[in-house]
């Protein structure tokens, strides 16, 4: 209940300006209140964007170890968004040793479902089976797999895992992740073909929801509607790594939450991006229209016009977050296979402070490109 009232009471201070709230902050015991405040419960506790409904899956970023078996044929051919396969997915505990829970497996994506050797893959877990194990709380997941079998597969695979830990420490509207290393026995007919890769999962869209108080928005929302600092934040993220590939007004690698009343988008899905660089990404079209970039690799700002104060609000938290980027940047630098592909991300997303930080720079690639509509 103390946590109910806290979350309450930060809701009406933001708030308080509606005929709604000025009605609910009369109910206030001020005694209480002061008792609130004189036993500290409130420094940044209930606050919107801190992690305390985060599950055990996604509270370390440790590599989980794990072991899957199915037949990438049946698996591209035999399930669709309502059709599963049955499947167990051992993993390793804490203390070192294996378990096992069961799944039901799905392919997924558009692209990557059609055009890779290993399609991306939905999760789906009983409730009844996840408890009392690392997966509790997650009944559903997105795990990532390396597209190709290249030489550079595992680290295309990183790349993308590091877009999201770093929109991770820019903005507290985003999907969690975890690392895996994963044994693969992928059965092709009579033969079982054994792979070690580097992958990740993702959370459901419903746990960022339920981590602050909101809803999963399905209808379409223009940008300008959606909330201010929340969407320059996305705009500035995807710039830095690089992305055309998302649309927030049509929900294209975005989800919309509404929390408090207000639109918030989450992004997802950046293997089209610069960062990641992968060997089939392509520019992104609008309609018939190709983008005016050569390369996914060359940055394009996508984000629309807004107040001038809230762009320079952004940028300078963004500029502040470079020691921290980087650094989530460095800690996965021993997970790379070739340690020129780190090289070559440390230096883009440094391209991009450069950009950020210089004000000429700052005002021809980004405020003269923002978007009217």
């Amino acid at each position: 209940m103390l946590v109910l009232f806290l979350k309450e009471f930060l809701y009406l201070q933001v708030y308080k300006a509606t005929d709604i709230i000025v009605k609910k902050q009369l109910l206030l015991s001020f005694p209480l209140i002061l008792f609130i405040f004189s036993s500290g419960l409130l420094v940044g506790q209930t606050e919107a964007g801190t992690d305390i409904e985060v599950t055990p899956l996604f509270a370390s970023t440790e590599p989980l170890n794990i072991k899957l078996s199915f037949s990438n044929k049946e698996m591209k051919n035999k399930t669709n968004d309502s059709t599963y396969l049955n499947n167990y997915m051992g993993y390793q505990k804490e203390d070192g040793t294996w378990d096992s829970i069961a799944v039901r497996l799905r392919a997924r994506g558009n692209y990557r479902r059609k055009n890779c050797y290993f399609p991306p893959v939905k999760v789906k877990i009983k409730k009844s089976v996840a408890a009392g194990t690392i997966f509790e709380g997650n009944k559903e997941l997105k795990m990532v797999l390396p597209c190709l079998l290249q030489k550079q597969g595992d680290d295309k695979v990183l790349c993308e895992l590091l877009a999201y830990r770093i929109y991770e420490l820019l903005s507290p509207y985003h999907l969690k992740s975890r690392h895996l290393n994963i044994q693969m026995a992928e059965q092709r007919g009579k033969k079982i073909r054994e792979h070690s890769l580097q992958g990740f999962v993702i959370e459901d869209i419903d746990k960022v929801a339920e981590r602050h108080d909101g809803n999963v928005y399905k209808r379409k929302v223009h940008p300008l509607q959606q909330d201010h600092k929340t969407s320059i934040q996305n705009d500035y993220f995807q710039f830095m790594i690089g992305n055309t590939d998302y649309s927030s007004a049509y929900q294209h690698n975005e989800k919309i939450l509404f929390v408090n009343k207000v639109s918030l988008p989450v992004p997802y899905d950046f293997d089209m991006s610069g960062l990641v660089d992968a060997s089939y990404a392509v520019v992104s079209q609008i309609g018939d229209q190709k983008l005016s970039i050569e390369s996914v690799t060359d940055r394009m700002f996508r984000g629309f016009k807004r107040d001038a104060a809230t762009y320079e609000e952004v940028r300078q938290e963004f500029i502040a977050n470079k020691d921290e980027v980087l650094a989530t940047v460095d800690a996965l630098e021993s997970s790379f296979v070739h340690p020129n592909e780190f090289k070559r991300v440390r230096t883009y997303i440094q391209e991009f402070y450069t950009i950020l930080q210089n004000d000429k720079s700052f005002q021809r690639e980004v405020m003269a490109q923002a978007r009217i509509k």
